[in-house]
């Protein structure tokens, strides 16, 4: 099984914007802080991107969301129940459910009865109706122009 990570967009502290702008390449005089960051070009963005993520593993992305102060409180303390911080708490629980919602996407149980009914729904289907003639007589959505 593939497990895909993506980083979501994350809001930078004003510390890693002011070493991510010492980093970057400049040109002429500095501007202030506040109209440099409302005028950063894509370039410019993507240089100070590269920074900051320097310093993380290759292996490592960022994730950051929003929560109430009571659902925080309830993952504070299902953490400490558990003997984790909360980082490696809700990765591990964001883990298992990713798992779980793609595993009920491709597998299924079925008891021996149920077994029995699906095997012999497939060996034996019923007769093409005048719907199905009528689709597979169709040109495939791709095939059209």
């Amino acid at each position: 099984m593939t497990t895909v990570e993506t980083a979501a967009p994350t809001r930078s502290s004003r510390r890693d914007r002011v070493t991510a702008r010492a980093k970057a390449p400049t040109r002429g005089k500095r501007k202030p802080a506040k109209s440099a960051q409302a005028k950063a070009t894509p370039k410019k963005r993507a240089q100070a991107e590269r920074v900051l993520t320097a310093k993380a593993s290759s292996n490592t992305a960022m994730l950051s969301f929003r929560m109430d102060a009571n659902t925080r409180g309830l993952v504070d303390r299902a953490a400490n129940a558990t003997g984790q911080n909360r980082t490696d708490f809700m990765v591990t629980a964001l883990r298992e459910k990713a798992v779980e919602v793609l595993l009920n996407q491709r597998l299924f149980g079925l008891n021996d009865a149920d077994w029995a009914a699906f095997t012999e729904s497939l060996d034996n289907p019923p007769p093409p109706n005048a719907k199905l003639k009528a689709l597979l007589a169709r040109a495939p959505i791709w095939d059209r122009q």
